[in-house]
């Protein structure tokens, strides 16, 4: 599938999001400016999740077009390869840095991509609960796809997903579960759900836009400050409670923000913009899965540095790109049909060249 234009560029907002949200957080001495900037940090996590719903539903929709049905092998060959070796190399250097800091099953849950579900993950692990949530995705959502086939059938499905997210925070919260099953799967399904929908939809959508261009003033316009206003204005509220979660934030506040985000994407996506497009964003966007998996080490907590830490982790995170990510693509060109297990190993000279290098 051709690049879709900006989505590099939303990917690059959505990581500086989580990297400003992290650095203001062990700058700001107040509690009420650390919980926003965590609030904004957050926001980034879910424009993430937004875009992937997207993206995945539309390469999967694509292929059943195309082909008239899913190759599930395929796809997760597809996926391993995306996500495996830059994981991988990010978890045996921390497995080895804090060893001593570790539990088995702390290990386990992240390489089993269950991190969501360890509560007692350390801190340079627990920003992995976002991968395990995407994992989780990608287990559930194409097998979904494949068996429902009618739209209406997957369209019920994905309302029934948003209704009930909601519904799961507050039984949660009436379990004492609180701020434990924040990270869980169902608790965050509906800003994925979000994204599928659109994908799924994209088409109709567009179908209205002419008939808004024909109005004296276009609504489009009104309608794109009021979405900027939604995600600059949500996670203000949310950090002003202490990141409690409230009634009005998880049944109104949140759908509100993550349609926003949902329409925000799809007017970037169909009208590019320079700026989403410009080489520093498109950049940006492109190292963003590694930064993230490596910013948590450089510029998260309160014994950073904020200016060392930044270049610190831009650095790891083009090593991580340009070596580990480009390596596993480039393999994957050659060799698509390899099976997702033996695909860490295959780039194990990539993943670490000064350990598996020969002596002359």
């Amino acid at each position: 599938m051709n690049r879709i234009p900006s989505l590099d560029g939303l990917r690059a907002i959505s990581i500086l999001m989580v990297v400003i949200g992290h650095l203001a957080e062990s700058e700001f001495r107040s509690q009420t400016a650390t919980d926003v900037a965590a609030a904004f940090a957050n926001l980034g996590v879910r424009i993430f999740f937004v875009i992937s719903g997207y993206l995945i539903t539309k390469l999967l929709l694509n292929e059943e077009s195309r082909t008239g049905g899913l190759n599930l092998r395929a796809f997760y060959t597809r996926r391993a390869y995306r996500i495996l070796p830059a994981a991988t190399f990010f978890m045996v250097a921390v497995f080895v840095i804090f060893r001593h800091q570790l539990h088995w099953y702390d290990v386990a849950a992240a390489v089993l991509y269950l991190t969501n579900y360890d509560y007692a993950s350390p801190w340079f692990l627990k920003h992995l609960w976002s991968l395990s949530v995407e994992e989780q995705f990608y287990l559930l959502w194409p097998s979904i796809l494949k068996k429902w086939i009618l739209p209406r059938q997957r369209t019920h499905i994905l309302l029934a997903v948003i209704a009930f997210a909601p519904i799961y925070r507050v039984l949660c919260h009436l379990l004492q579960l609180r701020g434990h099953a924040d990270g869980s799967f169902p608790a965050v399904s509906d800003v994925l759900a979000i994204g599928c929908l659109l994908a799924i939809f994209e088409s109709r959508l567009l179908r209205i836009s002419p008939r808004l261009k024909a109005l004296q003033l276009p609504p489009s316009m009104l309608l794109t400050g009021l979405m900027i206003l939604a995600l600059l204005c949500v996670p203000v509220y949310w950090g002003m409670h202490g990141l409690h979660l409230t009634l009005p934030l998880l049944f109104l506040l949140w759908p509100v923000m993550h349609l926003s985000i949902a329409g925000l994407l799809l007017r970037a996506v169909q009208s590019p913009g320079w700026i989403l497009n410009s080489r520093p964003a498109v950049w940006l966007g492109k190292i963003s899965y590694s930064l993230y998996l490596w910013q948590q080490l450089f510029v998260y907590g309160k014994h950073v540095n904020p200016w060392y830490g930044t270049v610190l982790a831009l650095g790891m995170a083009n090593l991580s790109y340009y070596v580990v990510e480009r390596s596993a693509l480039r393999l994957r060109e050659k060799r698509p049909n390899l099976d997702g297990a033996k695909i860490v190993v295959s780039i194990a000279p990539a993943l670490f060249p000064l350990a598996t290098r020969s002596e002359p």
